[in-house]
This record gives structure tokens, sequence and C-alpha cells, in this order.
């Protein structure tokens, strides 16, 4: 085809392929699985995907039966499948938690405790690549109990993902919290010690954040010498490597932090959800309507405890702005938040272990990762074998 097309229409060809023929192209000849694995071309590929607005997809995590199970869903009105991803992995606890999704990557935590026995695993499910990331070179903890907070992120000056490690202890009779804070780089695979940068905050839910406007965020807060809060959404610039703070609506500012949670409104934006059981069970929900703008802070759900269950646990919103709950001890349902209409999907799982993020497919890892076959001696090695490994066409032309 080279002898009768120009180069740069086969590369406009190359770039709106899908990922798994892409993969079968590197077998063409050399010049073609060079370009492919090229960071330029996977950096090209991955804005073409980004520029199909019809092409939403969602990633799911199911954890049944001591198995954990990764799915993409179109995000239409039947909710379809479009297929299971092979999960190569096992895990060393009882199962991995999913610090985030981004353009195709997916960050796993194995374990928690110690921090320096903790694994953390970057992989693209779409081409079966995977790395697993070194240790961050904690030296602060002395025996002392903390909390690590992750932040996945992806750099879009530079091209480059990063991961952010905040660990943060109480020392001293009064609490004071000592922050030490950590950020990596895929491309350099390495860790370095931003400290000195970090405000002086502790975070809350360290299970949760949202990166969203290139910047990765928490909840923070601040302790009173009167024991009481204030609290703020602390967010990090992945570029800039700037810690920034957004202030929340003032009915939220005030209260216990173990009651608030953040997650991402839509692909640009910030949610928060409060969530009490003074008067029984209620959960609120409050949407940051323009980025960086504290008065459109918006209140668009209510819900209170009317039959004495369990109130649904929110997983994120679709393209339509209907909002996924896992309902019932682990069914997945979506809300109409305009008619309060409620549609149950057909996925069940575990209670509590539903995840559910935007996702794209993308090449990223292919110049750096290691196939996950090469698990098949390792400690982390899934011998389930039931699901598409997606890897048909992984071998290189020589």
């Amino acid at each position: 085809m080279s002898d009768y097309l120009p180069q740069e229409v086969i590369l406009e060809i190359l770039r709106r392929l899908p990922v798994k023929s892409l993969v079968k192209c590197r077998s063409v000849c050399k010049a073609w699985n060079s370009l492919i694995k090229s960071p330029s071309f996977i950096s090209s590929h991955l804005q073409t995907a980004l520029s199909k607005p019809n092409d939403h997809l969602l990633l799911l995590r199911l954890f049944e039966n001591d198995k954990e199970s990764y799915f993409l869903h179109f995000d239409n009105d039947d909710f379809d499948e479009y297929k299971q991803l092979h999960f190569p992995f096992k895990s060393n606890s009882p199962w991995f938690r999913l610090v985030g999704s981004c353009n195709g990557l997916v960050c796993l935590q194995d374990g928690f405790f110690p921090l320096d026995s903790v694994e953390l695993i970057l992989w693209n499910p779409s081409i079966q690549k995977y790395i697993t990331l070194p240790k961050p070179g904690v030296t602060c903890l002395s025996g002392r109990a903390y909390n690590s907070t992750l932040g996945f992120g992806f750099d879009s000056r530079t091209n480059d993902y990063k991961l952010l490690n905040v660990v943060s202890m109480s020392v001293g009779e009064e609490a004071e919290t000592l922050t030490e804070v950590y950020l990596f780089s895929l491309d350099g695979n390495s860790w370095k010690r931003v400290t000195a940068i970090s405000p002086k905050y502790g975070i809350e839910g360290h299970e949760f954040s949202a990166f969203v406007n290139g910047a990765v965020h928490w909840l923070g807060y601040q302790r009173g010498k009167d024991g009481g809060f204030r609290n703020m959404v602390l967010g990090f610039d992945i570029s800039t490597e700037k810690f920034n703070v957004i202030r929340l609506p003032e009915s939220l500012v005030d209260l216990c932090p173990m009651d608030l949670s953040i997650m991402k409104y839509e692909e640009s934006s910030i949610a928060v959800l409060k969530r009490d059981w003074e008067d029984g069970e209620q959960l609120d929900m409050w949407v940051m309507k323009e980025y960086g703008v504290n008065e459109s802070w918006t209140k668009v759900l209510h819900l209170t405890d009317q039959s004495g269950e369990s109130l649904p646990r929110v997983l994120g919103f679709r393209k339509n702005r209907e909002v996924l709950l896992e309902v019932d001890g682990g069914e997945l349902a979506s809300l109409d938040l305009n008619c309060r209409q409620m549609e149950n999907l057909g996925i069940e799982a575990e209670a509590g272990f539903l995840f559910v993020g935007s996702y794209v497919e993308s090449m990223a890892l292919l110049d750096k990762g290691i196939d996950t076959g090469s698990l098949n001696d390792a400690n982390h090695v899934n011998d389930s074998s039931d699901s598409d490994a997606s890897s048909e066409g992984e071998s290189e032309m020589t």
C-alpha cells in the first residue's frame, strides 16, 4: 500500500483504525510496527479516539464469588455490552482496589498495609500490556499509623501519565497532620518527592478521587483547635505540579469530612456527595456545573430512607446526565434526575464492589508495557480463561 499512497494518507488511515486492528497492523512490516509503537502516533491515535462523540464507553468492574471481572459497555439507551476484558492478575489480598482509569489505562492497587508491600500496576486491557510501578520509597513512617491517598491522571503538556501518592499521619499530642507527597512519572518510570509544595491539609476518603481538567481532586479539611472541621476540595494540577483549593457549598464546609465523598461530574467538573444518619439516612449530591466557579454549585439530588433499607451508592454519571447507582445490594441502575425514574440495567455483583467509569480504547503502554501473557509463571496471574484475552496479533515483526 505504501507504494501507492502517500505516507500522510497511510498515517491518517491508521490513526482512525480501532485498537484491535492496529495491533494486527504491526505485523505488516517493520516500518508500520515502528510507526504504530511511536509515542507521537500513540498520542495522535488517542486524540482521534477521544474526538468521536458517539463511541462513548463505560468500564465496569464486578466482583462476585471471589472473582474480579471487567467489561466495556456502550453508554447507549440499552447499555449494551461491547466486550468482556480478560483480567490476567491475581491479587495477594482479597481484591484489587481500582485507583482510577484514564485514557485507556487502569491503575490498580494490590494490598493496603504496610506501604512498602503495596504493589501498584498500570494496565491497558485493550492491548493486554502492563507495568508494575517501583516502590515510592517513603521513609517517614517510623511505625506510625498513616493514610495513603492515590490519584491517577494524564499530563497533556508532556503526554505523560502520573500517579500522586499523598501519605499523611498524625504526630504529637495535638495530632498535627504530617504529609509526605510523592509523584510518579510513567515516562521516567520513577518517583520524586514533592512534599515541599503540599498544603497542610488532611485528606478524607482516600478511596475517592476525581481527575478532571488536568487535575486530581480529593476532599481536604483543616481541623481547628476546638475540634471542628473546615472542608474544601483539594486539587493537584498534573502539569504544573501545584495544589489548589476549591470552596465547597457553605452547607458542607463544617461537616464531619467522613460524611463526604467526591467524584467526576460528566467529563469536565466535579460532584460531592453528603451522606448522614442524623434523622434517618439521607443522601445529597451537589455538582459544580461550571468548573472553578463557586457560585455554580447546585444540589441535584436528595434521597431519604423511607423503607428501612440502605440508600443507593452513587457510582457516576452517564453522557445523558443520568446517575448510575448501586441498589438493592449490588444491582446496577440508572436514575433520571429530571423525572426521578430509575431503570434497572440487569447487572448484578457483590455489594460495594461495583466500579463504573468512562473509558476509551487506546494504545497507551504499547511502547513501554509488558505482555500480560508473561504472567503465566508469575504471582499475579489469573488462571481464568473464560474471557477474550484481546491480544490477538500481538506478535511483532522481526
